[in-house]
């Protein structure tokens, strides 16, 4: 089943973002007084009434700016309406009718798309101010007064929604999410550019301004029979450089996406090589146990020469010692370079960080990891490894069961989950590794 789409349109600052938070219940798009703030279309899960349908967030459409990012935001609107069941325009009762938003209004007429007319910000109940009446001029039928901040009306407003929708819109199975893929990387590596590759069309906007990409984009795509949903996230900067409120809940965002994601696309600029800020955003991936691939970007801009490649992959495997586990693609999202080889590596990993072995299977590997090399001793006692099971996935998680957890050396713990991965293919995975004493509980 696909389920309907509500786009919310409108130029900036009138509380499009509001109103899909209170709609979605769910502090998914960023709120804040400056106009601009919401630039990428937001997609999120809504119910009404039984039945679920998805909303949109918008950036703020300026019909006759040439600023290059209002220009994206406005292209991201357009697409946003097309893709749309229904649209809803949302004005502001303070500031009245706007030449702007006539314009938007002219807009949507020739997208010939059913559309619902939201004056917001009618904070107080009762019969609306005078000024409300005035919008019956857009020619859009009856407005409905909302107020997004406290929810007055919303009610009313997803009502006259799903008075455009048919009954079918709800037939059919239930939409999968397949893998879901965040991809992550410091500003500009190329994130945006990849997922506009794989999706085949301006679903996030690209351009050469870090920063550009502020909220977490989710693109549901299909790929030989396999669904995948690709996060795209805000650039994650450095801490001293996140100095706007909106910066920080951007990275806060980012990695929000991390955890939600089954496999990280860790983007590395090229052209500038490998970053600390690479390695701290790598380590994010790794700390919340998630399956990784790091893609080196823009591979097409460098000059190369016999062993360039494998200069680079020295390099970066030296920088993320951590994670040696993590396979390595040189790509061109711009170009399009090996983009396709990256599906292939997404359902390997995937299927690595979901891999189950059975405890027969792991005792197996244990008696013969400690028959070659036995586990270490201290002040002449020794450690006795009872038996090994698998507690849990993404990441595999394996729990060691011994007499005394202080005799489990780090070196040891290292050695038996080198054994586990030379039996089983867990390229791509974290492994996570827990010791109990006989009688602690898992």
């Amino acid at each position: 089943m696909e389920k309907p789409v509500i786009a919310i349109v409108g130029r900036p600052n009138v509380g499009k973002s509001l109103l899909f938070n209170r709609i979605t219940e769910k502090k998914a798009a960023i709120v804040e007084n400056t106009p601009g703030v919401t630039r990428d279309r937001i997609y999120g899960d809504a119910e009404w009434r039984g039945k679920p349908f998805l909303v949109v967030d918008t950036g703020g459409i300026e019909p006759r700016s040439n600023d290059q990012i209002l220009r994206f935001m406005r292209q991201q609107a357009l697409i946003a309406i097309d893709h749309a069941s229904v649209v809803i325009l949302v004005t502001d009762i303070r500031t009245g009718l706007t030449a702007a938003d006539q314009e938007v209004a002219a807009m949507l007429k020739k997208a010939k798309k059913p559309v619902v007319l939201a004056v917001n910000k009618i904070d107080s109940p009762g019969e609306p101010p005078a000024e409300f009446y005035e919008f019956y001029n857009l020619g859009l039928g009856d407005p409905i007064g909302i107020s997004a901040m406290h929810g007055n009306g919303t009610g009313d407003l997803l009502d006259a929604c799903f008075a455009h929708l048919p009954a079918e819109a709800w037939e059919g199975p239930a939409q999968e999410e397949g893998v879901k893929v965040a991809v992550i990387g410091k500003p500009n590596a190329g994130k945006s550019s990849l997922v506009n590759f794989v999706t085949g069309e301006e679903r996030v906007i690209v351009s050469d301004i870090p920063g550009t990409t502020r909220d977490s984009i989710d693109s549901r795509i299909l790929r030989d029979g396999e669904v995948y949903t690709f996060i795209d996230t805000a650039g994650i900067r450095r801490k001293s450089k996140v100095d706007e409120a909106i910066e920080r809940f951007s990275v806060m965002r980012a990695q929000m996406a991390i955890e939600r994601a089954d496999v990280c696309v860790l983007m590395i600029d090229a052209s500038t090589g490998i970053t600390d800020q690479d390695t701290k955003i790598a380590g994010l991936a790794h700390d919340a146990g998630k399956a990784a691939i790091i893609a080196v970007n823009k591979w097409d801009l460098i000059e190369k020469e016999t062993g360039t490649q494998s200069e680079y992959e020295k390099k970066i495997r030296t920088e993320l010692s951590y994670m040696p586990y993590a396979p390595m693609i040189f790509l061109s999202a711009k170009t399009g370079l090996r983009v396709e080889n990256l599906f292939a590596l997404i359902r390997k990993v995937y299927a690595a960080s979901t891999t189950r072995i059975t405890t027969g299977n792991l005792n197996a590997i244990l008696a013969d990891a400690t028959a070659r090399v036995q586990p270490p001793t201290d002040k002449g006692r020794r450690l006795k490894i009872f038996y090994m099971t698998q507690a849990g996935i993404q990441p595999p998680t394996f729990v060691c069961f011994c007499n005394d957890s202080r005799l489990f050396h780090f070196s040891y713990v290292r050695y038996l989950e080198n054994q586990i991965r030379q039996a089983y293919p867990l390229e791509g995975t974290p492994v996570k590794m827990v010791i109990r004493q006989r009688g602690e509980e898992l």
